[in-house]
């Protein structure tokens, strides 16, 4: 089940189906040596008004019948703790600029009507149940001006409060190396946290990408809320 209105959306939704192209974690293995997720800035580009779809899939908003432009990719993962465990209630949101650049916030949009994709959703949402899992269906993340690096914005909140601010980033993509929020990361160690592959879905007739992504807390759900970055 995508989100929870997808038994609404039933037949547009049963494509949805990661059969074959995730990879999964191994639960508990070195798990006591799990290195917490890096911290990155929410950037001046969280949507400053929500879309009225805000369900985890990116690429068809409400009962349109026209996708959003881009590569689509079935983004998976888990939200773990720092011991390997997974955290069942969480909310993780994503944003991100859609494949001409453009974000859904006022001060990007606002003058970019002329080419923003008014199909995509630019935002989701999706709570954890017991195995800690989350699931979307969006596009793979391009490069903009001033952000060399494509990426997707995550944040994971509990109770309504933040736990991590972070990025998703391509894995090798050539960007990376002059993205000065990227390389605020830390060292390789911990830049190497926010990278992922995006790999093609052999089975895919229209070129899909599937992304692996696990995000490991470093303060447990419970913790007070720990301000973000700016």
């Amino acid at each position: 089940m995508f989100s929870n209105r997808s038994q609404s959306l039933g037949s547009r939704r049963s494509m949805l189906a990661f059969s074959g192209a995730a990879f999964f974690t191994t639960r508990g293995l070195f798990a006591d040596e799990l290195m917490a997720t890096p911290r990155l800035t929410e950037g001046p580009f969280y949507p400053d008004h929500l879309p009225l779809d805000q369900d985890n899939d990116l690429i068809i908003i409400n009962n349109s019948t026209t996708p959003a432009v881009g590569q689509i990719t079935h983004l998976t993962g888990r939200v773990l703790t720092s011991a390997g465990s997974p955290v069942q209630g969480a909310t993780v949101e994503i944003w991100q600029c859609d494949a001409k650049g453009v974000y859904l916030h006022s001060g990007d949009s606002g003058g970019k009507k002329d080419i923003q994709d008014m199909h995509f959703q630019g935002f989701g949402k999706f709570e954890t149940g017991s195995t800690g899992e989350y699931r979307f269906r969006t596009i793979k993340p391009v490069a903009y001006p001033g952000r060399p690096a494509p990426h997707i914005h995550i944040i994971v909140k509990r109770n309504d409060q933040e736990v991590l601010t972070t990025e998703l980033l391509i894995r090798g993509d050539e960007g990376n190396a002059r993205d000065g929020v990227f390389q605020s990361a830390g060292d390789r160690a911990q830049q190497a946290l926010l990278l992922a592959d995006f790999n093609p879905i052999p089975e895919s007739k229209i070129g899909e990408f599937a992304c692996r992504f696990d995000v490991v807390l470093g303060h447990t759900p419970d913790d007070r809320k720990v301000p973000h970055d700016h």
